[in-house]
């Protein structure tokens, strides 16, 4: 699951991590075993200051929030939605007459994903880094339902930083000899973006590296399907080229029956 992601990650930060803002599935707050509500009238307070960073200026959080209001309104809506934040949870943000921003020692856990996605995808993975499968669909669901061009950008550009993180991923496990790992966190993948061919070519990739000719074959079909039905392309030729290599490919032609089993409900 996300929470036992996220969770590794945490553990894994020096010693003196304080709170951890969580914005994926929902605003939550917590301390080592302590989970903690957020106010609703603060949440959006909290996940603007989470997204944003560093220290701002309250008359931008206050206008950017309550945008429909009078300067005077929106600074009291921000007082208001500060004093509820500090009644509920010990003091997160530090406030001076100008600015806010979270005391030190909190984490934010999109940017300790984004933190792991990166070092995936550089190729400087940290030994704990994988310990824990992203295998959960609750990694992409940041803040959802929340419409706020300020969260769209930033859902977006989570989205692609954990996708390739993932990627990269499943090759590190493939070349430490974990394939049946490798294909369960490129499924996870390819089922968060069905129509992503990086995607779709590391879970081949895995498939084949595990030994798994046929497998690779089923999952190159049905992403075939899906191609044609929704955007009536192709995939790469790559990919197809990929599946021939394959020492096996030579002497062992998909027979009726595999044809037939690799249907799914993608068709």
């Amino acid at each position: 699951m996300s929470a036992d992601f996220v969770d590794a990650l945490v553990a894994g930060q020096p010693m003196g991590a304080d709170f951890v803002i969580r914005l994926l599935g929902d605003v939550r707050v917590s301390h080592g075993a302590s989970w903690y509500e957020v106010p609703e009238g603060s949440k959006r307070l909290l996940a603007f200051v989470a997204l944003h960073r560093g220290r701002m200026g309250r008359g931008h959080a206050a206008a950017t929030l309550w945008p429909d209001a009078a300067d005077s309104r929106a600074a009291g809506n921000l007082r208001s939605a500060l004093w509820r934040l500090n009644q509920a949870i010990v003091e997160l943000i530090e406030v001076d007459r100008h600015h806010l921003a979270f005391r030190p020692g909190v984490l934010v856990d999109i940017d300790l994903v984004t933190s792991w996605a990166g070092r995936m995808v550089t190729g400087r993975p940290m030994p704990d880094d994988l310990l824990v499968l992203p295998t959960h669909g609750l990694l992409f669901d940041l803040l959802p339902g929340w419409y706020d061009d300020w969260v769209l950008t930033e859902r977006e550009r989570v989205r692609l930083r954990v996708l390739h993180g993932m990627e990269a991923m499943t090759r590190h496990l493939v070349k430490a000899g974990r394939c049946a790992e490798a294909v369960e966190v490129a499924l996870a993948a390819a089922g968060a973006e069905p129509l992503r061919e990086s995607a779709q070519q590391s879970l081949l990739e895995a498939h084949l590296a595990e030994g798994n000719w046929v497998e690779g074959h089923r999952s190159l079909d049905t992403y075939r399907r899906l191609l044609a039905r929704e955007l009536g392309v192709e995939p790469h030729p790559r990919l197809a080229e990929l599946l021939g290599s394959y020492p096996r490919a030579r002497t062992s032609p998909i027979t009726d029956r595999d044809r037939a089993s690799s249907i799914n409900i993608l068709s």
